[in-house]
């Protein structure tokens, strides 16, 4: 009996500490594990204009108080301030140093996919990238099924990019493109890019090229010059 009594004891303090093992084990992962941003929950609003705004490398590399020698400070915060004020819900984030393109457009598509899930009609999603942020958001066009989701890039050269697959670079869904007449060693003419793919997913395709003259300086700064037709391609109002 006792022998019975002490194994008893023994088995239950066994299955405690397991269960406590198993506890600590979760809460763990779970602190582990990355915070969802509350833009992109299943109780999304189906009603909103959602954007992602994807910043330039400089962003990556000194943080969102960037400073460049050539075109000044890279106003991040101001930028998505502007872009709350015309109505959109802006999702956007500071990403690390040396950010892989491929893997990040990877990451932007699953947090399309969530919205979309959530029931908002891609019409309401735009994706807006400078210069790094373009050719993510280029990537992110790539890629199948999105062709009815809103694009705008800016200060890119298409023609520099290479393919993640064969075939991989085609414009896909409605893209708009954005560079400043005096860019002329960052960014260039999306244009021989849109006729390879039309017919293969692209249902809308602008170009324009701005007139201030401050090259890849446009998206330093919050300006209306490129904020309008972002507004304007989203389906808003000015």
């Amino acid at each position: 009996m006792a022998a019975s009594v002490g194994l008893m004891r023994f088995t239950v303090a066994r299955l405690i500490l397991a269960i406590l093992l198993v506890a600590s084990s979760g809460l763990a992962q779970a602190a582990a594990a990355p915070q969802a941003n509350p833009a992109l929950s299943a109780d999304a609003r189906k009603g909103a204009s959602y954007l992602f705004y994807l910043h330039g490398r400089i962003v990556e590399d000194q943080g969102p108080q960037a400073v460049s020698e050539q075109f000044g400070p890279y106003r991040y915060d101001a930028i998505l301030t502007a872009l709350r004020a015309r109505g959109f819900t802006v999702v956007s984030e500071v990403r690390p140093k040396d950010t892989d393109v491929v893997r990040y457009a990877e990451k932007i598509v699953g947090d399309i996919k969530r919205l979309l899930d959530g029931g908002v009609s891609p019409q309401r999603i735009t994706v807006v990238g400078a210069s790094k942020g373009g050719l993510i958001g280029l990537y992110v066009s790539s890629l199948p099924g999105r062709s009815d989701v809103n694009f705008v890039l800016i200060g890119i050269c298409p023609a520099t990019m290479e393919p993640a697959g064969p075939g991989s670079i085609l414009l896909r869904g409605r893209v708009l493109t954005i560079r400043d007449v005096n860019d002329k060693e960052y960014a260039c003419s999306a244009e021989p890019l849109a006729r390879t793919s039309r017919g293969k997913g692209l249902s809308a395709f602008k170009e324009i090229v701005l007139q201030v003259g401050t090259g890849h300086g446009i998206l330093y700064n919050p300006l209306a010059e490129w904020i309008d037709p972002v507004v304007e391609w989203a389906g808003l109002t000015k």
